[in-house]
């Protein structure tokens, strides 16, 4: 019992911990932005200007970043020495597999792609080394477009000459990446990473790192297209809700606060801290209240697309790994014998 009750007071501690934490980072950028909770309280809908074709715009444009980074961790496989997935084998995967993100714990969702993988033929070295690294990359395209929200000429000079500092660093450190060395060693880093989540065991015969020159120029530029689709589909949410705004003044600001509620290790999915960012970061443009109140909807616009398609192709996906299970058996009880 006593042996018991230590690990799960530390992990109460520890979950108590990150809530103190995320409350006062969002109480912070609250309080720097000028909002006011009361004011946002009574806060209608009134400022709001509905429009069907912005509004659809911006769900097909979503869902196209979706299954664009789901097409991606299929290439990263590919380019890791796993199997060719075809983007309607990658798809239904990766999406699948991306609702355990919502489960408490930092390893379900990759433990999970590296499972279902695995009936595809996708060792879990590369499944999980892919999808790790995959994450890694992904924030570095999310960070180029982000840095495009200080560039933003609602700014002053001096925050726009900081965004094209932050550009050039990014830029040097994606031509590092290039260099076949450091991209090896990131490879080989993803690898430990998994083993040490627990998503993978060491690296079999043929897993070795096997990353081609390049890697950090090729797969920065694919993840940023990818986050500016992801930018463009606020861009078009923000037009449907709010109103006209040229885009570079919104549509960065979308992956800017991702990154930042990212880093934010603390706080479960960046929640708070990346609503509060969003609302910092439009606040050129638009005033905090309403800001707050686009943040939210756009906290639950992610999520019902990511996770309605989820729902429904889970039960397929789940079927086929069903399946290969049942086979998988079978074949073992033919070589057993009777």
């Amino acid at each position: 019992m006593e042996a018991s009750s230590g690990p799960r007071w530390r992990r109460w501690a520890s979950t108590a911990l990150k809530l103190v934490l995320t409350t006062a980072v969002t109480l912070f950028i609250i309080r720097q932005v000028g909002l006011d909770l009361r004011a946002f309280s009574r806060l209608g809908w009134e400022w709001a200007r509905w429009r069907p074709l912005p509004l659809t715009a911006s769900v097909l444009a979503l869902a196209a970043g979706y299954a664009l980074s789901a097409s991606l961790w299929g290439r990263m496989v590919r380019e890791f020495g796993g199997p060719r997935l075809r983007a309607r084998e990658s798809i239904p995967l990766f999406l699948v597999a991306n609702l355990g993100r919502y489960i408490p714990g930092k390893v379900f969702q990759i433990a999970g792609l590296t499972l279902l993988a695995r009936e595809r033929g996708v060792s879990p070295q590369v499944a999980a080394g892919s999808a790790i690294l995959g994450q890694g990359v992904a924030l570095l395209g999310a960070t180029l477009v982000g840095i495009s929200a200080f560039l933003s000429p609602a700014l002053p000079g001096e925050v726009r000459l900081w965004g094209w500092v932050g550009l050039a660093a990014v830029w040097a450190f994606v031509m590092v990446t290039s260099v076949p060395g450091p991209a090896r060693r990131l490879e080989s880093l993803g690898f430990r990473i998994a083993r040490w989540a627990g998503a993978a065991s060491a690296p079999g015969p043929g897993e070795e790192p096997i990353l081609r020159n390049r890697f950090g120029l090729r797969w920065t530029l694919w993840y940023a297209m990818n986050w500016g689709l992801y930018a463009t589909a606020f861009w078009l949410l923000y037009l449907g809700v709010v109103g006209w705004m040229p885009f570079l003044y919104v549509a960065p600001a979308f992956a800017a606060a991702y990154v930042g509620g990212y880093l934010a290790l603390f706080a479960p999915a960046g929640l708070g801290i990346r609503e509060g960012l969003l609302v910092a970061f439009l606040s050129p443009v638009l005033q905090a209240e309403p800001a707050l109140a686009l943040a939210v909807l756009a906290r639950l616009w992610t999520t019902l697309v990511e996770v309605v398609p989820a729902a429904l192709l889970a039960p397929g996906v789940l079927r086929s790994r069903s399946g290969a299970d049942s086979e998988r058996t079978g074949e073992e009880a033919a070589h057993d014998g009777p």
